[in-house]
């Protein structure tokens, strides 16, 4: 899957002042930078775009963030990088007297976030602390739940840095802190103040950070980054790098529809109109019986048909449908989306 590329006064990323860059499934997965990731980036600096690295992982600081984007060539400062650990803890600080204890289910970096704000991060129940804070870190295990778990069961204030089920990796979809998050909310019967995206305060504190009056958000999660750019009213570009495919982006209900589409952050210097979902000219699509069938008009990108089947299905339907390709070329593209009927 490609994009073609045209002048930089064209490119969708110049109709925005910042554009806002989720990190797992965008930029990177896991150890290793996304095929045009670096490029994409220096792309935008040469251009003078305002630049927010965005995560809902609180596992590492803004300054451990930086260093693990420049090691992989995409070069970035502290400053710009957006943490959900971060609005976790102005959420609480916002909610809490100064100097409370916040009982820490995560790392050192969302301890660190918790002390900055003005409040005492402490381990345990016993500690009577006034709020939870529970963030993904690899080393959380049924000792640190049962502590978060006395504590919300007293009835102290509970913040989830994010509530993302999976972590994509390079060995695949990991557990995130949103399955940490499902085994005390089954726990304790009690639900969560979220920080991370889709939630408010972590989008809006990027919005924020970069000054911007009209950003773009853009990532690889629907409900997430893309639902988070819904709930704050910007526009979205949807990258195919990550968690999405292009199935689960045909069935996306109506709060987590992006703007644009691409396979890569290569899209953002391809021209704005190239990389909205709407009616393309190269496929034409309609539902028949229930059914999307999908022709080609000279149209060759499959993530070009994808953009039209979506505009297709949006404008009247929702929910899971079966693909047909009319044609050859049409069955083709179908077949490299993986939407190909016989699955």
């Amino acid at each position: 899957m490609s994009e073609r590329t045209i002048g930089q006064r064209s490119a969708l990323s110049s109709g925005y002042d910042a554009i806002l860059l989720d990190l797992d499934g965008t930029v990177y997965r896991g150890g290793s930078a996304l095929p045009g990731a670096p490029e994409a980036v220096i792309r935008l600096r040469h251009d003078g775009t305002a630049l927010v690295f965005v995560t809902n992982n609180a596992s590492r600081s803004p300054e451990q963030v930086a260093e693990h984007l420049t090691a992989l060539g995409v070069v970035a400062a502290a400053p710009e990088v957006a943490t959900s650990a971060q609005a976790a803890a102005v959420v609480l600080a916002d909610r809490l007297a100064p100097c409370a204890r916040v009982l820490v289910v995560g790392t050192s970096a969302l301890a660190d976030e918790v002390t900055t704000a003005g409040l005492a991060p402490v381990r345990r129940a016993d500690d009577d602390p006034a709020a939870v804070v529970q963030g993904h870190s690899p080393d959380t295990g049924w000792r640190e739940l049962a502590e978060a778990c006395i504590a919300i069961r007293a009835d102290r204030l509970w913040v989830a840095c994010n509530v993302d089920p999976t972590l994509p990796t390079e060995h695949g979809e990991l557990p995130g802190n949103g399955a940490m998050v499902a085994a005390l909310r089954a726990a304790t019967g009690r639900e969560p103040v979220v920080a991370g995206k889709p939630a408010r305060p972590l989008v809006d504190a990027s919005v924020a950070k970069a000054g911007a009056r009209r950003a773009l958000m853009v990532g690889d999660r629907l409900d997430t980054d893309v639902a988070g750019a819904v709930a704050a009213g910007l526009d979205s570009l949807l990258v195919l790098s990550g968690i999405t495919d292009p199935a689960t982006l045909l069935a996306a209900p109506a709060g987590h529809r992006p703007t644009y589409l691409a396979a890569d952050l290569g899209g953002l210097a391809v021209g704005t109109e190239e990389v909205r979902i709407r009616d393309r000219g190269g496929w034409t699509c309609e539902v028949t019986d229930g059914e999307l069938v999908l022709q080609a008009r000279g149209g060759g990108d499959p993530v070009d048909a994808l953009r039209a089947l979506c505009a297709c299905w949006w404008a009247d339907s929702e929910g899971t449908v079966r693909v047909i390709g009319s044609g050859s070329g049409a069955q083709q593209a179908v077949r490299a989306l993986g939407l190909d009927a016989g699955r």
